[in-house]
């Protein structure tokens, strides 16, 4: 018998039946696990590519609040220009 690493279920795998990098689900939890080890039966998550991708999108969400901090300050200084407010070295260019 061996463990689901995810959930500790008990999975029923014959180590005569598996081959080493076959992949199985966990009945259970649903996580997809692949056999590294045939003698004794030894088993790994595969990472699961929707949970990479929230990480990606999490990550991609806090480069993007950086990126209107800088936009704001772009606008402002494009509003000076087009109201008139220009310093006087702005003025002298």
């Amino acid at each position: 018998m061996v463990h689901c690493p995810k959930c500790a279920v008990e999975i029923d795998i014959d180590e005569d039946e598996v081959e080493e990098g076959e992949i199985i689900t966990c009945a259970e939890c649903e996580a997809e696990l692949e056999v590294v080890q045939i003698h004794p039966v030894h088993l790994n998550i595969i990472a699961d590519m929707d949970d990479e991708e929230d990480e990606d999108d999490e990550e991609d969400d806090d480069d993007d609040d950086d990126d209107d901090d800088d936009d704001d300050d772009d606008d402002a200084e494009d509003e000076a220009e087009s109201s008139g407010d220009l310093t006087e070295d702005e003025e002298e260019a």
